[in-house]
């Protein structure tokens, strides 16, 4: 079975760091796949925050973290991560990883065409 895992999640004041983890089994994130972070807020839309083109690099970001916020990956361990610094309130939230095999970017943000996989998500809480 595929599964997407996130981790790292917990409360922080704000201007706090975490850092969070999406380790991926049963797939091998590297081959030809974007992973993406998503935030959702109850009573809002799901929003994508970061992105990153696992085979290639190239990378996008929301306006509201670019400059805060960093994603990498590890592709020895399978596992994509963002790096939240300078954390605001308004970062709280549940955050999911998540993996698509349909993705392009432009402008700085990138776009899934379909999402394949979904992790079970991470909370976030700064005050």
């Amino acid at each position: 079975d595929v599964q997407l895992v996130e981790s790292g999640g917990g409360s922080v004041q704000a201007g706090g760091s975490l850092r969070l983890s999406c380790a991926g089994t049963g797939i091998h994130l590297s081959s030809a796949f974007c992973v993406g972070w998503f935030r959702q807020v109850p009573g809002k839309e799901r929003e994508g925050v970061a992105f990153i083109v696992t085979s290639g690099g190239g990378s996008g970001y929301a306006d509201s973290v670019k400059g805060r916020f960093t994603v990498s990956r590890d592709n020895a361990k399978n596992t994509v991560y963002l790096q939240m610094n300078s954390l605001k309130p308004e970062d709280t939230g549940m955050y999911y990883c998540a993996a698509s095999s349909g993705c392009y970017c432009s402008g700085g943000y990138c776009y899934f065409r379909l999402t394949n996989y979904w992790g079970q998500g991470t909370q976030v809480t700064v005050s």
